[in-house]
């Protein structure tokens, strides 16, 4: 009996950039603050943005 691989996914692979940058904007909103912050939020949206296509390469070796 094969498996399929779980990243293999594309809605699992966009969940999983998702949900780290909703944890990187938390913080950044909750305890940073002026320069700091907006860097941590443009790390979350490369977040949403890369991380889904690294687990895309990653599913297909």
């Amino acid at each position: 009996m094969s498996q399929q691989n779980p990243l293999a996914s594309p809605v699992l692979r966009y969940a999983v950039g998702a949900s780290g940058a909703v944890v990187i904007a938390a913080i950044a909103y909750l305890y940073l603050d002026g320069t700091v912050q907006l860097f941590a939020y443009v790390m979350a949206v490369l977040d949403v943005l890369v991380t889904p296509q690294l687990l895309k390469r990653a599913a297909a070796e």
